[in-house]
């Protein structure tokens, strides 16, 4: 099942938007490349986080 920036992984939900939507990018082209679904989330999550990282983006919502 493909995600998109408004339908995502409950485990991206505390991600900020840009990096949310890095991991969905990701995901996506895992789940076409024949990935199981929570494997994809897992690698998606991880290299989200790097792309974040490697970019100067804030990785989480703040909380309030």
């Amino acid at each position: 099942m493909p995600w998109n920036k408004e339908d995502y992984p409950d485990s991206l939900k505390n991600f900020t938007a840009p990096v949310r939507n890095k991991a969905v990018e990701i995901a996506n082209a895992l789940l076409e490349d024949g990935y199981e679904e929570g494997r994809a989330i897992a690698i998606a999550t991880a290299q989200a986080k790097e792309w974040g990282e490697n970019h100067d983006k804030q990785i989480r919502k703040k909380n309030h």
